[in-house]
């Protein structure tokens, strides 16, 4: 097998991993959380979460891979042969969500093709998505385009391929999101929308409130998946790992934040803002936002950057998911990267097909009265990243001690500033919190309780 690939340069591995963790959550799951669970304060309580349970997640997780230069089924059992299970089961994860996840990289493709040919109005209708999502042939066909578009950048490999688009995408991102962003603010009624959305409201605050938070921060970091060993194992000795995990964290949450910022004073805007209308989830980018979009001067252009930014997040977060599952097959059969990316695509393709007609000819296929590709996300997302974070802080806690990952932070010039912090949240707060995470998930799914 060939030397391993490593990122050119400080600022490649942060902006890829960076465009790992900006993905669809951001843009629409953490608005519509931030809108029901107190604005403000969900702010708030995530901000803290991020720089706490969030930053020492993704530290040891980097620093993993970066110590062992191997992905994660290598990295684990190198480490300590008994917990190699946590390496296949960080293999499992992103072979599930990689697939349905380019289902609705395809979505968006196809509505920014309806946008950017002028059919805004169709978009706008009540009935125009579950139309397009029930039939058979196009979701497929834009399903496999997302997926081609994602394994010709990871074919291209490490430097030549992921960094140079994500050095790319990124910057982009933020550009446009800034520009969407600020217009919305400039229409009438925007600002009810902006205070709604920043002002704390402790009548809304409540432990779930926590508990959503934690979860949104464990999903859109893009955490207890294998990508951040994998990038990790990419990252150079002498780049300086908590400065570089810290400015991942600044840009996640500020995406997100910015994303809040482009949704919900243009709703309220221009739908009056219910909570409904708030809380639609995927509906809300895919139904209300179109609406949005119609309704606005200029609405035509607005969506088309709008559905552009999606689409660049979305890819981002689909060629960090191909790269771990790439690098593990490559790292565990020493195959060429050529020939595992054909592979892996044929496996996606194969996988994706069924959350796609889930939503059509095999719409009568459900478990707990999900749909197959929401079956995928509650199994991958729900259940099996809660159950390897908390064994990964155990397996960093208490098993290789916390010392191994804060001598790999310290090798880059010696200083990890947040070592205590470190220290007390992967032995003793994240796994309680993880946990949490775990219970708060399946009882919502199982009906017990709303999330």
């Amino acid at each position: 097998m060939s030397q391993r690939s490593n990122f050119s340069s400080k600022i490649g591995f942060v902006l890829a991993a960076a465009g790992s963790a900006v993905g669809l959550g951001n843009l629409w799951r953490f608005p519509y959380l931030a809108a029901k669970y107190g604005g403000g304060t969900f702010l708030l309580v995530y901000l803290i979460l991020a720089v706490t349970f969030g930053f020492s997640l993704m530290i040891a997780e980097i620093a993993i891979g970066r110590k062992t230069g191997l992905s994660a089924i290598g990295a684990f059992k190198k480490l300590d042969k008994r917990f190699g299970f946590l390496g296949v089961l960080a293999a499992i994860i992103p072979i599930i969500i990689f697939p349905y996840y380019s289902v609705i990289g395809g979505w968006v493709i196809k509505y920014f093709v309806t946008f950017v040919t002028g059919n805004v109005q169709a978009a706008a209708d009540d009935a125009y998505f579950n139309n397009f999502i029930g039939t058979t042939g196009e979701p497929i066909g834009w399903f496999c385009l997302f997926i081609a578009f994602t394994s010709t950048i990871v074919l291209l490999g490490v430097e030549k391929g992921i960094e140079t688009v994500s050095k790319f995408m990124m910057p982009v991102l933020v550009v446009l999101t800034v520009i969407i962003a600020g217009y919305g603010l400039t229409v009438d009624g925007a600002v009810d929308g902006l205070i709604y959305y920043v002002k704390p409201s402790m009548e809304n605050f409540s432990g779930m409130t926590v508990i959503a938070a934690m979860g949104q921060l464990f999903y859109s970091m893009s955490l207890a998946m294998g990508i951040m060993i994998t990038y990790g194992s990419y990252m150079k000795k002498d780049n300086n790992l908590e400065s570089s995990v810290r400015q991942i964290e600044v840009f996640d949450t500020g995406i997100a934040f910015m994303a809040g910022l482009m949704i919900i004073p243009a709703v309220f805007a221009f739908s009056g803002g219910t909570a409904e209308q708030l809380g639609q989830g995927p509906g809300l980018m895919f139904v209300m936002l179109p609406k949005v979009f119609n309704s606005m001067p200029m609405g035509g252009a607005i969506g088309t950057l709008f559905f552009i930014l999606v689409f660049f997040a979305a890819l981002t977060s689909s060629i960090s998911l191909m790269e771990t599952i790439v690098s593990i097959l490559r790292d565990k059969f020493h195959w060429s990267r050529k020939f595992t990316c054909i592979i892996v695509t044929v496996i996606a393709l194969i996988m994706g097909i069924p959350s796609s007609l889930g939503f059509g000819i095999w719409s009568d296929i459900t478990f707990l009265n999900l749909s197959i590709l929401d079956a995928f996300d509650f199994l991958s997302n729900s259940i099996l990243m809660p159950i390897l974070a908390f064994f990964t802080c155990i397996f960093v806690g208490f098993v290789i001690k916390p010392k191994v990952v804060i001598d790999e932070v310290k090798s880059s010039d010696g200083t990890f500033k947040g070592e205590k912090l470190f220290v007390v949240m992967i032995k003793w707060i994240a796994p309680i919190c993880l946990i949490a995470i775990l219970v708060s998930s399946v009882g919502n799914a199982m009906g017990w309780w709303t999330i």
